[in-house]
């Protein structure tokens, strides 16, 4: 569907798009809906739909038989260059399909990694889609390879009578061998430079596809990450900024969308680029609360995360595009399966103060207020904690000043010193906290853009 540099459409292909509805699968009511929009992604011109419901798939065709002699009339009827299956097809199935109807067939992972394909921006990117791409193509080299003729004898040749078949094969594995090796080089520098914010709290945006984590991340910080109506828009992780009414500076990070029935292959292969998700404080789970899909979706994406193992993570969910729901219904239905969410519009800007002020909330667990009084020249554990800490007041005595703040557990031992006393804020009447550990060094500098 793409040209040679993946980066825009060159034919608009006329595709018939097929779903075949299982009994174990939730469905929605216009079941292709979502392949209609990957496939419009992806650059086809939608020209047909066929849909069956069936117990189980058909071991050869998928669809049966009566439905595959349908699905070649269409696909003649149309013109139809394409065929696009809704469901993930084996190798075998694909090839008959596509000997019965004379037209190419893609199935839901194909089309995916097409989309991927042409979405990768970064040198990241695209080696992990590139090594989804050729662990995908590895087990169909035979369909996709049809020039199985011999080598002759040669120099370095391993003898007569090798196929080509084969030799691919081997280069292939080859390739992912050494792209996996280079992906786990990129996630152990990604984890280091994640560890080496430990001082920040992080917030990272989750959620399905197109759910408007970019917008709302544009809103919040005032970034300039790609936002747009298509699925996929951002493949890479973004790390701004965000001055946090209430709380102080935390940094907020925008991954990439999930979907149902995620390729496993992504999934994998994108690891390092869900390192922000991974060791972050605060998930916000965001929801287009406009999609008649929505229920499926935030379960979707509920999905992919305990496949990563983050499930346990805290996290908050945030339904936006309110302002596209057609009645108040939809919401309150929402609101009375998940009473915590946050109703939000990113881009009219509705609901962000209680956004904010929910986030501040769930960031505060694991954090003491606590007053530290310390000799007035101790300018290095005032700087450490403005940088560790919400400073919220400062009272002069002398040659001494006691400094409210709110701080993480973690940085209360390493405060005190021998001329500084830590202890919870008065308010609170406990007994003064104790600790011998020396203050460390000088904290670092405010961080506005981590790539």
């Amino acid at each position: 569907m793409r040209d040679t540099n993946r980066s825009e459409t060159v034919v608009s292909e006329a595709a018939v798009l097929v779903g075949v509805v299982l009994p174990d699968h939730s469905v929605p009511a216009d079941p292709l809906s979502e392949l209609e929009g990957l496939a419009k992604t992806a650059g086809a011109r939608i020209v047909g739909q066929l849909t069956q419901r069936r117990e189980v798939p058909d071991k050869t065709t998928y669809l049966g038989k009566g439905k595959v002699d349908e699905l070649r009339l269409l696909a003649e009827a149309s013109d139809a260059d394409v065929v696009i299956f809704d469901n993930d097809l084996s190798p075998a199935q694909t090839r008959n399909l596509e000997k019965a109807t004379k037209t190419k067939v893609l199935d839901r992972t194909e089309l995916i990694l097409d989309i991927f394909a042409s979405r990768a921006q970064t040198h990241e990117a695209r080696l992990a889609v590139e090594l989804a791409q050729l662990q995908y193509s590895l087990p169909r080299l035979k369909r996709m390879w049809t020039h199985l003729s011999r080598l002759k004898m040669g120099i370095g040749m391993r003898g007569p009578g090798e196929k080509q078949l084969e030799v691919d094969r081997r280069l292939v594995e080859k390739r992912i061998h050494d792209l996996r090796g280079e992906l786990a080089i990129i996630q152990r520098r990604k984890e280091r430079q994640v560890a080496a914010r430990h001082d920040r709290m992080t917030v990272s945006l989750v959620g399905y596809t197109n759910a408007g984590k970019s917008t709302l991340m544009n809103v919040l910080t005032g970034a300039d990450v790609l936002a747009q109506d298509k699925l996929f828009a951002t493949l890479d992780t973004r790390t701004r900024r965000w001055q946090l009414p209430g709380w102080g500076p935390v940094l907020l990070s925008d991954t990439v969308g999930f979907i149902r029935d995620l390729p496993h292959h992504l999934i994998a292969s994108f690891k390092a680029t869900l390192e922000e998700s991974r060791q972050a404080d605060l998930l916000l789970h965001v929801a287009d609360a406009s999609s008649p899909a929505v229920y499926q979706q935030i379960s979707a994406v509920c999905r992919v995360l305990e496949e990563l193992g983050i499930e346990e993570k805290d996290a908050l969910l945030v339904l936006n595009k309110i302002d596209a729901l057609e009645d108040r219904a939809g919401l309150d239905g929402l609101l009375a399966r998940y009473p915590h969410a946050v109703p939000i519009s990113a881009r009219r800007r509705q609901g962000l103060a209680q956004l904010a002020g929910r986030v501040s909330e769930a960031l505060s667990r694991g954090f003491l207020d606590v007053d530290v009084e310390t000799p007035a020249a101790n300018g290095r554990l005032l700087a450490f904690l403005a940088a560790h800490g919400e400073v919220l007041s400062k009272q002069y005595h002398d040659s001494r000043v006691t400094v409210h703040c709110r701080i993480s557990q973690q940085h209360v031992g390493p405060i005190h010193d021998a001329d500084t006393v830590v202890r919870p804020h008065e308010s609170n009447g406990h007994r003064p906290v104790e600790s011998d550990q020396a203050v460390e060094g000088p904290p670092p500098g405010a961080i506005e853009d981590v790539a």
